[in-house]
Parts: structure tokens; sequence; C-alpha cells
């Protein structure tokens, strides 16, 4: 049985992480406004995006003429899995659950014969993917030093993916991110950007709403296809960060819970303790008048 002192070092070490989680809870909470306001004001506008590119994609259906990033090389054998996680832990299963859908993707696609190629954008999921799929990752992405994601950021990995496009290095490109629903809810999502996936919803909207336009579709297209990988990346950037943000303000609120009811626990166990020895020593006392 632990003395008394062991437990109160036990219920004072309880105490000191119970204040570290409750702190980081409240730190979650308060980045998670930001980076929920920033990914919901993003969402229409990359949905505009698809409609857009829909409707010009349209018109270049069967035209030799039309971008690569479009209709692809013709070929499917090599893939680049890009998948977006934390740099930091803490937040659950936010990082797992990405990585174990890139994973799942990763067995399949070998499974066809396929070639994978790993792009990681955070910390968290190379070091998961790394223990299974270390030779298949060509690059690790940091982002531990940038405080606020901007669309430079996702420019700049936008066009690191279409410069390893035009080299040769991969037929068709998914992006993998967690899709920001609610706190205790993120979507681990994959998403196929090369060639372009047109959403079904979005070719909808561009059967509904013809344009013609000025200069030609292919002309737009190959302007407009680099910016719509850029925005969706710098998408995948947002909701990932306000996903990471509701998931850590969730896992320390149950840590904070737990922390109270091991100290509970831990307390009761104490004053226990604490009673029999009392009892004992008056036991003792007792029995020692007694003799004499």
């Amino acid at each position: 049985m632990p003395s008394l002192k062991d437990l109160r070092n036990r219920i004072a070490s309880v105490k000191a992480t119970q204040k570290i989680t409750k702190a980081m809870q409240m730190v979650a909470a308060a980045k998670l406004r930001r980076a929920q306001t920033a990914a919901e004001a993003a969402r229409p506008y990359a949905e505009r995006m698809n409609k857009v590119l829909a409707n010009v994609a349209k018109g270049v259906a069967g035209n030799p003429a039309a971008p690569r990033l479009l209709t692809g090389t013709g070929n499917d054998k090599t893939h680049l899995l890009v998948v977006f996680t934390a740099e930091r832990g803490l937040c659950g299963a936010f990082n797992s659950s990405i990585a174990r859908l890139a994973r799942e993707r990763i067995i399949a696609l070998q499974a066809e014969g396929k070639t994978v190629k790993i792009l990681c954008v955070g910390k968290k999921g190379y070091d998961v993917l790394k223990r299974q799929f270390e030779k298949q990752i060509v690059d690790l992405i940091e982002l531990r030093s940038v405080r606020n994601i901007g669309f430079e950021h996702a420019d700049e990995i936008g066009r690191r993916i279409i410069s390893m496009f035009e080299a040769g290095e991969f037929d068709v490109c998914t992006i993998f991110y967690s899709r920001f629903r609610s706190v205790i809810a993120q979507i681990p999502t994959a998403l196929q950007m090369i060639p372009a996936e047109i959403p079904e919803a979005a070719a909808g909207a561009a059967d509904e709403a013809p344009y013609d336009y000025e200069p030609d579709e292919a002309e737009i297209l190959a302007s407009l296809l680099p910016r719509n990988l850029s925005m969706q990346v710098f998408r995948a950037l947002l909701e990932n960060a306000a996903s990471e943000q509701g998931a850590r303000m969730s896992a320390m609120d149950n840590a904070t819970r737990n922390a109270g009811e091991m100290i509970k626990k831990q307390t009761t166990t104490y004053n226990r303790t604490r009673q029999a020895m009392i009892t004992k020593e008056l036991i003792e006392i007792i029995s020692g008048a007694e003799a004499l």
C-alpha cells in the first residue's frame, strides 16, 4: 500500500496536470473561433471556384488542347498522396484518423500494382506514415513556425505539386485532410486534385447556367486550374486548423474530467489510508494502556 506521502505527491501531480489540460482547453477554444471563421469563409469561394471550373471544363470536353491538369496524363500508374496533418499532438484522434484514411488508400493502390508517393504536410502525419511507408515518402513540409496560415503558404505547396506533375513524377494527385463539422466531429476527407475531379453538384450547376468565355476555355483553364489547386490546398489547411483546435479542445476537456475523477479516487484512498493509520495507532495506545 502506498504511503501517505506518495498519495499526496500523486494527488498534487494530477492537480498540476489538470491545470495544464484546462489551460490548453481554453487556449484551443480561443483559437477555434478564429480558425472556424476562416474555414467557413473559405468554403463559398472554393465551391464557387468548382462551379466555374465545371462550366469551363465542359466547353473543352474531348478537346486535345485541354490542359493536362484537367485531363491528366492518360495513365494512373503513379499516385501522389498529399497528407495534411498537424505539427503538434494532444488533439485526440485528429492526426491518426487522417493517417488511417491515407494508409487505407496506399494499401489499396499497392494491391492494384500502382506506385505510390507521399508528400507529408505536417510532422505528425509523417511520424505515423514513416513507420510503414518510409520509402514512399518523398518530402516533409513543416509549418511549425507559421502562426497564421495564409494563401501564400498554400500557393507554395500548390506550385510544388504542379512542378512535380510537370516533371512527370506522378499521374494522379489526391489530398487528405480533415473537414471541420463541429467540436466533436471532424471528417477525414480525400479529394482528387489532378486530374481535376469535378463534383457532381458543380457539374449540375454548370449544365443549368452555360456561359461564353473570352478568351477560349483552354486558355482560361491554364490560369484557373493552378489557382484552383492552390485554393483547394488553402481550404484543406484552414479546415485542418479548425479541426485540430476542435479535436484538441474536446480531448483536453476529456483529460480535465478524467483528472478530476482521478483526484477524487486518490483523495478517497488517501483519507481511508489516513483513517486506517489513525485507527491502528489508537488501538495500539489502548492496548498498551490496558496492558499496564
